[in-house]
């Protein structure tokens, strides 16, 4: 067992301390099986995110399909490839408006140094990289924490704005509504040190 296997069985064993309904959910669910991608530069990171904003996962995979095709031969265009690409041929992969103007933002942050590298945003304190990003226009809180979780492999990140994640809340509790995301912040402090796993949890609650 390794490192992280160590760390997501204390995180379960923590979570599954919170109620009967938390350890349910957590032997239906089986191991945490999260797995960050730390090689991804934050650059490479908000644009896979802004992608994912507001919809599906099978669609935003679509778009980034379709967006990586234009650059053959590499796993990532660069901040300048991305700027030379016409809006026309980002709307054709499926960018709305915003999301074109969003993602032409962030490269040209990352070429202006407002988006670090990797070595900086992982020395930075999480709220102060959050303020930091969230000047670009279109990337919100929630964009730079999924950052957090999955490039810069934060465990402790609880994505209060998330749908999913508060409709797991609502679905494992039973309840007629979602928690709002003021609420979800104060229920998750008793998850703290193990929030992202937490996350992970509430994203694999079923309907029922």
């Amino acid at each position: 067992m390794n490192e992280r296997d160590h760390f997501y069985t204390r995180a379960t064993d923590h979570l599954r301390q919170q109620s009967a309904l938390w350890a349910a959910h957590i032997d239906a669910i089986g191991a945490c099986l999260h797995v960050p991608l730390p090689t991804r530069d934050p650059y490479q990171a908000l644009v896979r995110a802004i992608a994912y904003q507001q919809l599906h996962a099978r669609a935003a995979e679509a778009i980034l399909g379709r967006f990586l095709a234009l650059y053959p031969g590499q796993d990532f265009p660069s901040p300048e490839q991305l700027l030379a690409t016409t809006p026309e041929q980002l709307r054709a992969c499926g960018f709305s408006g915003r999301k074109i103007s969003t993602v032409q933002a962030v490269a040209q942050g990352r070429l202006d140094g407002l988006v670090p590298d990797h070595a900086e945003a992982r020395n930075m304190d999480h709220e102060a990289l959050i303020e930091r990003l969230t000047r670009l226009p279109g990337v919100g809180r929630w964009t730079v924490e999924m950052l957090l979780i999955y490039t810069l492999e934060q465990m402790d990140i609880l994505p209060v704005d998330d749908f999913g994640v508060r409709e797991g809340y609502r679905r494992l509790h039973g309840l007629e509504a979602q928690p709002t995301p003021r609420q979800l912040r104060e229920l998750g402090l008793a998850w703290s040190p193990y929030r992202t796993v937490a996350a992970w949890y509430l994203w694999r609650v079923p309907a029922k």
